[in-house]
C-alpha cells in the first residue's frame, strides 16, 4: 500500500512512476483517506482494515496518527538520489518484525524492535 497526505491526483501520478505496470502496489490511500484536524492531515492506519499489530508504516514525516505511534518507522526524506539505500538498511528490521508476527508476538514487540541498531 501507499499512504500519502497528498491529493488523489498527485498520488495517481506517483503510482504511475513507482508501479507503471500495476503489479507491486495494491492500493493507494490519499488525502481523502486521512483524518483532518485543525488543518492537518493525519494518516489513520485503521482505514487499512487490518490488525494494527501486524502493520508498520515508513514515513519521513511525523504525520502519522498519534494514537498509532508504535506503528510508524521514521525514514529520511528521499531526495531523488539513485544511490539512496535507506530502505535497504531497513530490511533487517522488517525481517525481525516478520519473525515476531510469525511467532504470534507481533502485538507485544512495539517500537523496541526497530529501536535496535541497524547494521
Amino acid at each position: 500500500f501507499i499512504y500519502t497526505t497528498a491529493k488523489k491526483d498527485y498520488a495517481k501520478k506517483l503510482l504511475e512512476v513507482l508501479d507503471p505496470k500495476k503489479k507491486l502496489i495494491r492500493r493507494c490511500f490519499s488525502q481523502s483517506d486521512c483524518v483532518c484536524s485543525q488543518g492537518c492531515y493525519w494518516k489513520d492506519l485503521t482505514c487499512l482494515g487490518r490488525d494494527l499489530a501486524k502493520v508498520v508504516a515508513l514515513d519521513h514525516t511525523t504525520q502519522g496518527f498519534p494514537a498509532q505511534a508504535a506503528n510508524w518507522i521514521p525514514v529520511p526524506p528521499w531526495s531523488g538520489d539513485p544511490e539512496d539505500e535507506e530502505l535497504l538498511r531497513l530490511l533487517p528490521v522488517l525481517g525481525r518484525l516478520c519473525q515476531a508476527v510469525g511467532r504470534g508476538d507481533g502485538d507485544r514487540v512495539g517500537t523496541e524492535l526497530w529501536a535496535q541498531p541497524v547494521p
